[in-house]
Order: structure tokens, then C-alpha cells, then sequence
């Protein structure tokens, strides 16, 4: 098969230009392969010049890296002493940080030092109520300005910050913050979706009913009125001294989806976390000091803290809160040419709308707009196709796969790389990704297992309430030993980059948001009529929608009135992403010896692929139930 023509490469200018080019030349390198060869096969020396060159606040100390054969015990920087906040807030000056648009056209911009003093004021307020090192401090919050201050006011004292959006449901929300006993919860009073408000009072009183280490509640008002957030600050703060923290201690707790149970509380440290956003943010994204960048995301996703990420390396990030599409498709587009956005980040599943109403964003002034980003799901070679025929030919289309499980990327672009279509460009500097087939050896060419085979900086340090690390090797490490899988299908093409075929295991990703099963199954166990059910991730349409098939009691129908049911309390409980888009009756669901629901084996038989392990289930004739739905048509 000949390779085919490049969709973008970057100009001579541009390349020498770029953040990228400078590192290369500082590591000895001359060109991207040898750069991310010698990345991986001199592990020291790479981080200690990402950390020197992105610009990480901090003393280094004299080790950069002890190998570990375990990657979970390997270690790096561990006489480190830094506050990743003085990186966030270093030349706190009059330049812009952050320019916040709401759905319903409110606006805030605040400069660096009007940040930096918002910082100070929520800190020597949280400091005063006794929070320091180690303790965790949540957000039930939207994507505002607040949220960030918040977050770093937190991290500055040496404590963790963890967030939910205010559309997740009190259960989703408590299956989360229960588990981390935070002791102080920031929140608003409401948000805006869709041309609604929507009230989060109801849902607060749940949340600290359900949730007893919450010992105080900081709130703002939607509105910038008057609010107990505005009380709570101590506006005579002297100037801010941030808490010395090791590279290795903890600045984030994120949430796996929730797949087999309650969501796993996955603790990321400060240090590597930073180290790695910087390394993303500069080399594969080029994002300069003064850049304006922007991601559609809400608190709820790994994204947020990447896009707040983007702060350490003096760029304004631009804050939007509420529906994507309203009052239309052409909102994100408006705003990129309002605010001349240089980085526009969105899921595939949006692109793929613009696509499928056949909008022409072209319209807008986007002359500023240099990368485009794209994650969630992989981007459809269509979707490629679309970005630089309508939105605009010259830019770094920069599909990316990574996850909350390391706060950012396995696979990327790359600034001075060229863009095939359908094809994520290359891996991330640092990290030895590739791919296995069935009996572990490296593939190209054919679909395979996407790995990492070595350690980096923001693997998580730990999950909470696994103290022998049991829950963390079997999430990653019990099929590889000693190699990390992600989870993920890929295919490494012969231009050097991957093509992301989907999720290998039973997470639900609609819209590029990762959703858990049992957070579904949860919402069912009230409904008599409903016996037994399984919840899978169907392909349809370039992008994966939610298929719930359910076992009904004897004599029960399922009728639109149960079907309105099971989606208004799914709906009522989590966010509007679990409502499945289907919901079909069967007579059986497959599950294991061990009585475990055969979510994969159902899902594989769904969407035509072969079931790996029909040996592992106590009925399997029960899977051709499945076969050939005609409502899955549609």
C-alpha cells in the first residue's frame, strides 16, 4: 500500500520556530525520531533538560532517576523540593491568564497578577481553617476562573485538589468524594446548560449529608454577586509563600470511570504531572508564552487540568462553561475568533458534528488558530479530512490518545511532523509506546495492544485504599507484566504514527467521555421490572453510543413508559452522557463462573469481533441473544 500524501506539513519557518526545534538542539538531537530515541534510552537525561528548558520552578537535587525493573517503584527527582503553583503563577504580571465566556454571554478576564492575588487571598483563608500538606480540598464547580484559583490555593498549602462538574448526580459525586474524605468543598449555586439554569442547592445538602469529612462550604454565586467565596477570602493575604513539596507528592486525585465498582481514586503528584504537561504543552504543542489556549471541557475530565496545565508555560487560557453547540454549532467558533484562540481543543465526536450539519467554520477569522486538538475518541479519517477543508488548511491537526490514568498523552502531534490522515503523529517524548499483538511481541501493521514500556513522571503514585498497590497492577500491569497497558487498540503505520481502533476493554466512551458500567447498573437496582441487564459501548457512527440490554421480570413489559423511567433516573443520578441510546429487552445475560456480568464478550459479539474467552463464561449460549439485533441498526 503506498503511503499516502501528508494532509499538513509544517513550514520551514515554522519549524525552526518552534519551542521543539530548540530542545533538539539543546539535547543533541536532529530530528524528531532520534529525539524520541534518545528520550526513552536516556531517561535521566531527558527529564532533568525538559525540567531545566520548559521552565519547572524548583531544585532538582542530585538524582533525576533510580530504574526500577517494577515501574510502579521506580523513581524520579526524589530529593527534589518544588510547589508546582510557583511555576503556574512565576511573572505575575499585566499579561492576560484567563478569559472566561459563559453559555449565557457572562464574561471575567483576569491578568496574571490578579490571579496570583486571588490565590493568596483563598489560600491564607484555607490555611486559617486549618487545611495544610496531604489534606484534600474538593470542587463541585463549573469551568470558571474560581475553579482554577481554587485548585491552585489549594496545591500552594501542599494539599490535593479533586473535582466533579455540578451536572454529575449526588451519587456520582459522593461515590467519588466519600472515598477521598476531603474536608472543605467549593461550590456554586448553579450553572447554565442549554439555555437553562439549573439550581446545584438540592444536590449540595445531598452531597454533605452523604459525605461527613466535609467540615465547611465556599460557594459563589453564578452571577459574580455577592457570595461566602467573596467572604472566605482574606483580603489583607500577604504575599504568597507556597509549602516545599517532593516531586513525588500528591497534587490531584482524578477518578477512573467506575467500570467494575465505585471509581478508583487515582492520586497524581505534583511534580511529575507538571513535568509531563510541560513537555506536552511546549514540544508537541508549541505553546509559547502569550499563546491563547482553549479546550472544551468541564471538571469532571482529565482535560481541565490539562488545559489549566497551560498556565505554567505563561499562556492564557481561555475558560468556557455550558453546551458547546447552543444556541448552534458555530458557538466554539465564534469564540475562537473572538478570542483569537492559537489552541483549539474539542472532542472527535464534535468534529464529527460540524461535519454531519455541514458547517464551513471557515466563515470565522480563525487567522490566529495555529493547532487543533482532538481527543475523547479516535478521529475518523473523515473527520481529518473535514478539519482542513473547512476549518482551515494551515494548522497542526493533533489527534491525541492518553487518559486520566496519567494525565496526559501516550500518542500525539507534533509541531515540525506532518499530519496523514487519520493518523495520530508520533509518541509522546519520553514514553516507550508501542504496540503487542496476542503473544506479547511488538506489531506494526496489524491491530495490537497499545503499551508503555517504561516509567515516566506522571504514572500515579498510587491508588487510594490499595495499600499493596493490588488495584494498581491489575488495572494496568497483570497482562503485561512490568508493561503498562492502556487499554487500547492501535495499529502503528508505516509513516511512524498510530491509528487508534478503540477501547479494548469494557469502558463506555460517548463523546470522548469515559463512563463506567456500574455507575448504569446502579440507577437499576429500584426497578422491579428489571432483573438483570448488561451495559455496552456499541461503534456507530464514528463514535460509540451507550446500549443498555436489560432481563425483564415475568410478566413485565418494557414498554416507553419503563424506558422513560430508566432514563430520567439514570439521567437524575449522573450526567445526561450515561442515558443509553438504546434500550433492548433479551432473555438472558451472559455472565462468568464467578457471576460476573460478561460485559466484553456481550459488547465484542455487538460489534462484529471475535469473543476472546467463550471458556470463561457459565452460559454462552446466552451471547447469541445478541447477534444481529435489527434496533441496533439505527
Amino acid at each position: 500500500m503506498p503511503t499516502q500524501s501528508p494532509l499538513w506539513q509544517p513550514s520551514p519557518e515554522a519549524m525552526q520556530q518552534s519551542l521543539i526545534a530548540g530542545f533538539m538542539k539543546a539535547a543533541g538531537q536532529p530530528d524528531f525520531a532520534a529525539l524520541h530515541a534518545w528520550s526513552v534510552a536516556n531517561t535521566a537525561d531527558f527529564w532533568r533538560l525538559a525540567w531545566d528548558y520548559c521552565g519547572l520552578q524548583g531544585a532538582q537535587g542530585g538524582t533525576a532517576y533510580i530504574h526500577n525493573d517494577d515501574p510502579i517503584k521506580a523513581q524520579f527527582f526524589p530529593e527534589a523540593q518544588l510547589n508546582v503553583v510557583e511555576t503556574f503563577l512565576k511573572n505575575a504580571d499585566d499579561r492576560p491568564a484567563i478569559s472566561f465566556i459563559g453559555e449565557n454571554g457572562q464574561r471575567m478576564k483576569w491578568t496574571r497578577a490578579e490571579l496570583k492575588r486571588e490565590v493568596e487571598q483563598l489560600a491564607a483563608a484555607l490555611k486559617a481553617e486549618g487545611i495544610g500538606k496531604g489534606d484534600r480540598v474538593a470542587g463541585y464547580v463549573p469551568n470558571m476562573p474560581q475553579t482554577v484559583a481554587a485548585m491552585l490555593a489549594t496545591a500552594s498549602l501542599g494539599a490535593v485538589w479533586s473535582s466533579c462538574a455540578p451536572e454529575s448526580g449526588p451519587d456520582a459525586v459522593v461515590d467519588r468524594f466519600d472515598q477521598i474524605e476531603p474536608k472543605l468543598l467549593f461550590t456554586v449555586d448553579g450553572y447554565y446548560y442549554g439555555g437553562k439554569w439549573f439550581e446545584t442547592a438540592g444536590s449540595v445538602d445531598e452531597i454533605l449529608e452523604r459525605v461527613s469529612s466535609i467540615q465547611k462550604v465556599v460557594s459563589w454565586n453564578y452571577s459574580g454577586t455577592e457570595s461566602s467565596y467573596d467572604a472566605f477570602k482574606h483580603t489583607d493575604a500577604p504575599t504568597l509563600t507556597c509549602t516545599p513539596m517532593g516531586f513525588r507528592d500528591p497534587l490531584y486525585v482524578m477518578f477512573s470511570s467506575g467500570t467494575t465498582g465505585k471509581p478508583k481514586c487515582i492520586e497524581h503528584a505534583g511534580g511529575g504531572t507538571l513535568l509531563r504537561m510541560l513537555v506536552e504543552h511546549q514540544l508537541h504543542c508549541d505553546i509559547h508564552p502569550e499563546d491563547r489556549v482553549f479546550y472544551y471541557t468541564t471538571c469532571n475530565w482529565m482535560m481541565w487540568n490539562w488545559l489549566v496545565g497551560a498556565l505554567a508555560s505563561e499562556a492564557e487560557i481561555i475558560l468556557y462553561d455550558g453546551n458547546p453547540a447552543f444556541p448552534d454549532i458555530d458557538r466554539l467558533f465564534a469564540l475562537a475568533e473572538s478570542e483569537r484562540l492559537t489552541h483549539m481543543g474539542v472532542s472527535a465526536k464534535f468534529i464529527d458534528g460540524v461535519q454531519k450539519q455541514h458547517h464551513t467554520p471557515s466563515v470565522h477569522d480563525l487567522s490566529a488558530l495555529r493547532v487543533v486538538l482532538s481527543t475523547g475518541s479516535p478521529l475518523s479519517p473523515e473527520g481529518f479530512t473535514h478539519v482542513y477543508a473547512d476549518w482551515k488548511a494551515d494548522v497542526q491537526l493533533a489527534s491525541i490518545c492518553g487518559g486520566t490514568d496519567i494525565l496526559g498523552v501516550f500518542v500525539g502531534g507534533c509541531p515540525i511532523l506532518p499530519v496523514y490522515q487519520g493518523e495520530i503523529p508520533c509518541a509522546a517524548l519520553g514514553l516507550d509506546v508501542t504496540t503487542l499483538g496476542e503473544d506479547g511481541a511488538p506489531v506494526s501493521g496489524e491491530p495490537g495492544e497499545l503499551v508503555c514500556r517504561n516509567a515516566h513522571p506522571s504514572m500515579p503514585t498510587r491508588f487510594l485504599n490499595d495499600p499493596d498497590d493490588a488495584r494498581y497492577r491489575a488495572a494496568y500491569f497483570d497482562t503485561y507484566p512490568n508493561i503498562w497497558r492502556q487499554g487500547d487498540f492501535a495499529l502503528r503505520t508505516e509513516n511512524g504514527g498510530f491509528i487508534v481502533l478503540g477501547r479494548s476493554d469494557a469502558t463506555l466512551n460517548p463523546g470522548g467521555i469515559r463512563i463506567g458500567t456500574a455507575e448504569i447498573y446502579r440507577q437499576l437496582t429500584d426497578i422491579d421490572e428489571i432483573v438483570d441487564s448488561v451495559v455496552i459501548g456499541q461503534s456507530f457512527e464514528n463514535d460509540t453510543r451507550v446500549v443498555l440490554f436489560v432481563m425483564l421480570a415475568s410478566g413485565a413489559t418494557l414498554d416507553d413508559a419503563l424506558i422513560k423511567r430508566v432514563k430520567t433516573g439514570i439521567r437524575s443520578h449522573t450526567t445526561p452522557r450515561h442515558v443509553p441510546a438504546k434500550i433492548i429487552a433479551v432473555a438472558d445475560i451472559p455472565r462468568t463462573h464467578s457471576g460476573k456480568i460478561a460485559e466484553l464478550a456481550v459488547r465484542d459479539v455487538v460489534n462484529n469481533l471475535p469473543v476472546r474467552n467463550l471458556t470463561g463464561l457459565a452460559n454462552p449460549e446466552a451471547l447469541g441473544l445478541f447477534e444481529n439485533l435489527p434496533a441496533l441498526g439505527a
